[in-house]
């Protein structure tokens, strides 16, 4: 006999597309009140934990179990990425041998929004006797990892957007924005720049733009159009043709940068009928031509071509001569612009 299996799950009712908006609207509002509210009570335990962070000789270690985990995650990413090292430790590995990561010169970061995570009470009393000092990040002012913890930051919200009031959510934001919160006051105390941020982000944008120079992208030695000041004309074309930059540069015997001449400036030559086969190269260059270091970070070099509204540069080393060229395809190819 065939068996029929009910489905009791409840019919879902029709989408109401106005219902969709409205809760979407009241969620970003409870959760701007839950960061609101996160914002008037943070004050000394805040500072304690910054300054306790700040000190710290090994590293921050992130602990959290469920959503609260997955704010970990990304708070010890960005902690990372901000210049305090951190790494996240899952707790119910913690009590498998993970907990060997963990050392007695780092601060253990603890979220849970109830403070009654059964992992963490695992682990926190380990970490009492292995005094690893202990922050806590939780909902409950009165739960266990708010009272065994040396620092407790509230993160408590009146509600959750859900309209259950179930699902993790203005809770987990309001984690998020503390991590957040941690991460910039720390790296403001560590007198973290954008060097430094760079340095942990190569392959990022900022990251190119800080970390490369001039010299990773130009045009260097035969590449570089270049003819002597007495040139002819008819050999300054060929010069300007046959490397493709759309200029030559005019330079003297010592190697440095005269003037350059352009395709623009061949089209005005035209343009006013003159006759080109009596011209030499210093007739028609510009003299004092746009240059910049070979050291130069490449974002510099950007900013000239805007400044000074041109497409190429020439690039010159700590003495002055002429060592290379620079064009704005150049950059953008190096996602420099």
């Amino acid at each position: 006999m065939r068996r029929i299996v009910m489905d009791k799950r409840a019919t879902a009712p029709p989408f109401d597309a106005e219902r969709a908006v409205r809760l979407a609207h009241r969620t970003f509002e409870i959760e701007a009140e839950a960061l609101l509210g996160l914002k008037a009570r943070q004050h000394g335990a805040f500072a304690a934990a910054v300054k306790l962070m700040l000190g710290c000789r090994g590293r921050v270690v992130v602990m959290g179990m469920g959503k609260s985990g997955h704010v970990g995650r990304k708070i010890a990413a960005t902690l990372a990425s901000t210049g305090t090292p951190a790494l996240f430790v899952h707790p119910a590995e913690a009590s498998h041998g993970d907990l060997g990561m963990v050392t007695r010169d780092d601060v253990v970061l603890a979220i849970s929004n109830s403070g009654e995570s059964d992992e963490l009470a695992v682990v926190v009393p380990v970490l009492k006797r292995l005094a690893v000092a202990l922050v806590a990040m939780t909902g409950r002012a009165d739960s266990a990892l708010a009272r065994h913890a040396d620092i407790a930051l509230d993160s408590a919200v009146d509600q959750e957007a859900c309209p259950l009031n179930l699902a993790p959510t203005a809770s987990t934001t309001a984690q998020m924005a503390l991590g957040d919160a941690l991460a910039v006051a720390l790296l403001d105390a560590r007198g973290f720049r954008e060097e430094d941020f760079a340095r942990s982000h190569p392959g990022g944008t900022l990251g190119r733009k800080l970390m490369t120079h001039v010299r990773d992208l130009m045009r260097s030695g035969d590449a570089v159009p270049r003819v002597a000041p007495d040139a002819a004309f008819t050999s300054m074309l060929r010069e300007m043709t046959g490397k493709g930059l759309g200029f030559t540069a005019i330079v003297g015997a010592d190697e440095r940068a005269l003037g350059i001449f352009t395709d623009g400036d061949l089209r005005r030559l035209i343009e006013r009928d003159t006759d080109l086969r009596r011209l030499v190269a210093r007739d028609v260059m510009h003299p004092r031509p746009h240059t910049v270091r070979d050291d130069a970070l490449a974002v510099v070099a950007a900013d000239l071509m805007e400044e000074h509204r041109v497409t190429s540069l020439l690039v010159a080393d700590r003495e002055g001569r002429l060592v290379g060229a620079l064009n704005s395809n150049d950059l953008m190819r190096a996602k420099v612009i």
